[in-house]
């Protein structure tokens, strides 16, 4: 959850940020989840969320960076357009909300799709997720889903076995499940047997269905490869198979995880003629 505004010298409150408003609408939809010491169970023959291409350790259910956040600018706030009357459409903010200098020199230049996951804190498991799309006007929000990231929170650097989802931005090209592809534009690779998983999660929930759908994030991944590629160009110590993917009621090892409703729309939406890419990591990293 947000953090209380602080207040400055003279006496006023700061302003809230885009990644607070995330996390309010994430408080207000359903709050946190109880974490048990309940270990993690596995039986899985995929190589995803988290894996590091051998079958020895995984990331995120593997049968399945700090600084104060600064406000975005007056014109990257939503408001409503002068002169319209009551029914003029606001205007939309002309760079993502809650996104730093260094974060945005890192999304693509023709990437028109981007999902932000905003964690709730550093070590923290619990995300909102919001699908951006750019239009002539600026980006337009589609609506906060709730998440889970990994047990730990987030990293600037993944190393298998940290229990911490990797911050940055990544492209987004390439799903599967094992379900039947549901309308994806990305290409969709289904595979009953690869994509099967079994056991407990940390808080003793069951994890089938956990890749129900999944949707790859560049991260250690060759791009234009199905999810269960096991190439990592970076090498097997800095992990693999982070996945968006459906949420099983607790935290990943890695990957980000939305209810399946939302998978399902949001394999609809991705478009690889709009480029999309994911940005990603606790409010504060990603305000730098």
């Amino acid at each position: 959850m947000a953090s209380p505004s602080k207040q400055t010298p003279r006496g006023r409150h700061r302003a809230p940020t885009a990644g607070d408003q995330i996390l309010a609408t994430l408080s207000r939809a359903g709050g946190r989840l109880p974490l048990t010491a309940a270990a993690l169970v596995v039986a899985a023959t995929v190589t995803g969320c988290g894996s590091t291409g051998t079958g020895a350790a995984h990331d995120a259910p593997a049968a399945a960076r700090q600084t104060t956040a600064a406000a975005p600018s007056a014109r990257d706030q939503p408001r409503t357009m002068s002169g319209g009357g009551d029914n003029a459409a606001p205007e939309l903010p002309t760079q993502l909300p809650g996104l730093g200098p260094k974060t945005l020199s890192q999304v693509p230049a023709d990437a028109r799709q981007v999902v932000l996951v905003t964690g709730q804190g550093k070590d923290s498991n619990r995300s909102g997720v919001v699908l951006y799309q750019r239009t002539g006007d600026g980006w337009k929000a589609g609506a906060t889903w709730a998440a889970h990231n990994a047990l730990k929170g987030w990293t600037d650097e993944h190393h298998v076995g940290d229990l911490r989802s990797p911050i940055g931005v990544f492209t987004l090209s390439d799903a599967g499940g094992k379900l039947p592809d549901p309308g994806s534009k990305l290409p969709y690779t289904r595979s009953v047997s690869g994509y099967t998983v079994g056991g407990l999660g940390f808080n003793g929930e069951p994890l089938a269905g956990a890749f129900d759908y999944v949707v790859a994030i560049d991260y250690n991944h060759q791009k234009g490869t199905t999810p269960l590629d096991w190439t990592r160009p970076l090498g097997a110590d800095r992990g693999g198979g982070i996945w968006l993917h459906v949420d099983h009621g607790g935290p990943t090892h890695g990957c980000v995880s939305i209810a399946k409703r939302h998978m399902q729309e949001l394999l609809r939406a991705l478009d690889p003629a709009l480029h999309p890419a994911v940005v990603m990591g606790d409010a504060a990293s990603l305000s730098r």
